[in-house]
């Protein structure tokens, strides 16, 4: 019975803006916006970048929030086509300008799962965030903003124990030793009290090889 529904064609009214006359069309009951606008640009041989659609006062988009619009069409409902007009030659400048600046706004990557692209357009286009901090929002690995958020929980129960100094301490520490990196086996480190037998690195310069050279008389 779905499949019957989904299948069920209505005759709509197509209304051109311009010299064009009205006429008549046979699509799907249920058909998504980006497919509808294909078929009537191909049906009226219109430029589909330039086509807008208005059903009942309400302009038709071809996605929100990352997902396909689909629009419910009864027989003998009346869509409204028109087609945007190309910029004069003197906003051809502008018109490069705007382009730049699309070109400067973040945007996800194709590969972007369904999730996120759903709360980056909830940031973007309801709270109105700025692309800066959208950037840094979702250049960050949910595995660090796991992080942040313990150490954001952790940071309000040491304050409340007054413990806030020694977590801080902690804190850079924690920061310092995360940030030595890996060494090889058998490679040394620069600082010899992380080596074994406190060993240096060759050509290492110190208080105990100047005193070694001076009684020498090496100076």
């Amino acid at each position: 019975m779905d499949e019957i529904e989904e299948k069920k064609m209505v005759e709509i009214f197509l209304k051109i803006i311009g010299p064009s006359p009205p006429c008549r069309l046979n699509v799907p009951s249920s058909i998504k916006v980006h497919e509808l606008r294909n078929m009537i640009a191909g049906n009226r041989h219109m430029p589909i970048e330039n086509l807008r659609l208005v059903l009942q006062g309400r302009v038709l988009h071809d996605s929100e929030n990352g997902d396909d619009e689909v629009v419910q069409l009864n027989n003998g409902d009346s869509l409204i086509v028109a087609v945007k007009p190309k910029p004069p030659p003197r906003h051809f400048r502008d018109e490069f300008e705007d382009d730049d600046d699309d070109e400067l706004r973040f945007q996800l990557s194709p590969a972007t799962s369904k999730w996120k692209r759903k709360l980056f357009y909830l940031l973007r286009d309801k709270l109105k965030f700025p692309d800066m901090l959208l950037m840094v929002i979702f250049s960050i690995s949910p595995k660090v903003w796991v992080i942040i958020m313990t150490w954001f929980i952790l940071a309000s129960i040491a304050r409340r124990y007054e413990v806030a100094p020694l977590f801080l301490l902690a804190t850079g520490f924690g920061l310092i030793f995360y940030n030595l990196g890996h060494r090889k086996q058998g490679e040394l480190s620069a600082y010899s009290v992380f080596n074994e037998d406190f060993r240096e690195l060759p050509g290492t310069l110190n208080a105990e090889h100047i005193d070694r050279d001076i009684r020498a008389g090496r100076f």
